[in-house]
């Protein structure tokens, strides 16, 4: 292999070979990029006005009654959104069924794709919680559950990769994009992490998120699940720093609204060097979903608190009813036989508190069968759907 330097933002393209054919494949520079960002008026106020979202959006996950219910959801949308970006068709409505047992219209791989993100998610934040530090051990151990199952388990889980990959194109000859060789992942994925603990230097939160999750997909470090998972580092990110108590930021819906800047913009890193502009639509990005995520959260304490007032209203019924809206509050969609395991109650206690809740507008059936209806919530899924249609 040769090497050659073009710029110290831009890195060095290193010519290579696989199978016979020569490319040049690129390896980025350390982090921070130098010569160092130059983040004007229109970046700080920017800046400024990300936290301050971020914060707000941190303060009402202290306020929801029932938060570990309100993630729940929030974090199968996510999950969601990132699988549609690598081209699953699978809807919040599928993950939930599948989730429920119940048999969802879409190809089985696409919904267990994003059945494992859930997972490799609450496994990152589990062992943060228990003092892991975010590092390239649990990066590695996220992958592996991550491509557990599904189209990418034969892709090495939990393994950087040992061969070539590229982005676009057939091959890395006529690619848009060749990260580095396999034997350069290594090393370049251990000054990430040094990166991500402040060293060579300590970096503003968002700023460092920005520039990790553009390395990491520069740096394409195993041979299926990056972009998931480059996604999913911003959010571990702001987590392991305490600027998020709960997993609540996710940029995949504003990834996926504005999908060919952010490629543009990617590339625009890679070909000239431009931080500047990455860090400007990141932080756009950061300001535009805390604000969604603030809105999604109050509104959905406003719809349990107005529908528990509608339901208390029923007299002696209400006391079932409630509790079989506070299991839809947790599972969104749900059978009476299901209910009534969960709730051990009677079936048909469950059932006439179902019946209730439908007359009064709250769920909806979905299937239109005599037997094994699916009663779903439907005001509540309304918002979290908001952004989910597959493309």
């Amino acid at each position: 292999m040769a090497a050659t330097k073009t710029s110290s933002r831009l890195g060095t393209y290193v010519r290579s070979s696989t199978a016979g054919e020569h490319f040049e494949a690129y390896i980025p520079s350390p982090l921070p990029p130098d010569p160092p960002l130059e983040l004007g008026p229109r970046h700080q106020d920017l800046l400024e006005r990300a936290n301050r979202a971020l914060g707000r959006l941190d303060g009402v996950a202290t306020l929801l009654p029932e938060t570990p219910i309100f993630l729940y959801a929030y974090v199968r949308k996510e999950a969601v959104l990132s699988s549609q970006i690598e081209g699953t068709q699978s809807t919040l409505s599928d993950l939930l069924l599948y989730e429920s047992k119940e048999v969802p219209g879409v190809p089985l791989d696409d919904v267990e794709e994003v059945s494992t993100y859930v997972a490799a998610m609450n496994h990152g934040l589990r062992r943060m919680r228990g003092g892991f530090p975010l590092s390239l051990r649990l990066i590695r151990e996220i992958h592996k559950i991550l491509l557990s199952t599904g189209r990418g388990s034969h892709k090495a889980p939990g393994e950087f990769r040992t061969s070539q990959n590229w982005i676009g194109g057939t091959r890395p000859g006529n690619a848009r994009y060749v990260p580095p060789p396999p034997d350069r992942v290594p090393a370049c994925m251990g000054l990430l992490e040094k990166f991500l603990h402040d060293d060579p230097v300590k970096t503003p939160l968002l700023v460092k998120a920005a520039l990790a999750h553009v390395q990491f997909e520069t740096i394409h470090p195993f041979l299926d699940g990056n972009g998931r998972l480059g996604r999913l580092l911003i959010t571990l990110l702001l987590c392991a720093e305490e600027a998020l108590s709960q997993p609540m930021l996710y940029l995949s819906l504003y990834f996926k609204t504005h999908r060919e800047r952010y490629y543009e913009l990617l590339q625009g890193v890679r070909t000239h060097g431009d931080w500047e502009a990455w860090v400007e639509y990141f932080l756009e990005g950061v300001l535009e979903t805390s604000e969604q995520a603030t809105s999604a959260a109050r509104r959905i304490m406003e719809l349990f608190k107005a529908d528990r007032t509608r339901i208390e209203a029923l007299g002696r019924a209400a006391v079932s009813a409630l509790r079989v809206h506070h299991l839809l509050c947790e599972k969104i969609i749900i059978s009476i036989p299901r209910a009534t395991r969960m709730l051990r109650v009677s079936k048909p206690t469950a059932a006439v508190a179902m019946r209730h809740l439908q007359a009064l507008g709250i769920v909806r059936e979905l299937t239109g069968r005599k037997r094994n209806k699916l009663y779903v919530y439907q005001h509540y899924l309304r918002i979290l759907d908001e952004g989910t249609t597959p493309p």
